[in-house]
Formats: C-alpha cells, sequence, structure tokens
C-alpha cells in the first residue's frame, strides 16, 4: 500500500448493532471517504487505504484534492504516570502495534461509549431544525 503524504484529520465511531457492529472511520475534510471495521485498530488501518484510494481516484478524475481545513493539529500531548505508561507500552506491544495506535483506540473507544450513553439526539437536517423551531415557537 502506498503511504498518503497527507495527513488528514478523522473520526472513529461505534457502530450500533443495526449498522452492523464494529466502528466506523469518516474524514471529516474528504466528503464519501469512510471505512469501517471490527475494532478501532483494524477502522483505523482500513481509513488508510480508504484515504488512499479516495486521493488515487481524485486524482484520476482531475478533481481537486482538497486541504485539510480542520483547525486542529491532531497533536496531543499528556503526561501519565511511569506505571501506565509501562502498561500501555507492554499492551501495544502484545497487540502488535504502535503505542500511537493503541491510545488513539482506546480514547475513540471511550469517547464512543460516552456519546453511546447519550440520549440527546440532535437535528440533522436544515428542514428539522426549522420544524423542531416551528414547534417550539408555535
Amino acid at each position: 500500500m502506498k503511504k498518503a503524504t497527507v495527513e488528514y484529520p478523522f473520526e472513529v465511531r461505534p457502530l450500533s448493532k443495526d449498522e452492523g457492529g464494529g466502528f466506523a472511520i469518516s474524514f471529516p475534510d474528504l466528503p464519501g471517504c469512510w471505512s469501517d471495521g471490527a475494532t478501532p485498530e483494524q477502522a483505523i488501518e482500513n481509513g488508510r487505504d480508504a484515504l488512499v484510494s479516495w486521493l488515487a481516484v481524485a486524482k484520476e478524475f482531475g478533481d481537486e484534492i482538497p486541504r485539510s481545513f480542520s483547525a486542529v493539529s491532531g497533536r496531543f500531548v499528556q503526561r501519565v504516570p511511569r506505571s501506565l505508561h509501562a502498561q500501555l507500552i507492554a499492551r501495544a506491544k502484545a497487540e502488535g502495534v504502535s503505542l500511537n495506535t493503541l491510545v488513539v483506540s482506546l480514547v475513540a473507544e471511550g469517547i464512543g461509549r460516552r456519546q453511546e450513553g447519550r440520549a440527546i439526539r440532535r437535528p440533522t437536517t436544515r428542514s428539522t431544525r426549522s420544524r423542531a423551531k416551528t414547534a417550539r415557537a408555535g
């Protein structure tokens, strides 16, 4: 697999049982670029393939390759106790992944669990928002 030279931010979220389970990865700056996997790690790996393919197809068709417009750098530094650091290193080694990949997948999994626990659903379209606003006003 050819490695992408451009980095794009991505989002990993758990899929519900109705969606087939596992985890989905999407790239907000690249419409339609997404993939999934049974685990967060697999979703990230499959997402890299999807990113490379998306960029190759866009280039093949002469489409402009979007720049990453996200304001976040993707860099996050966190100090942890030595004992936790050692545990993370051991687990990453046991799973055959980098420390960074392990921590990203653990954080994504934790965020996904937290989001699953929330019952609040936000309107997703303008017409839904308009109807909700009209209903509150009336």
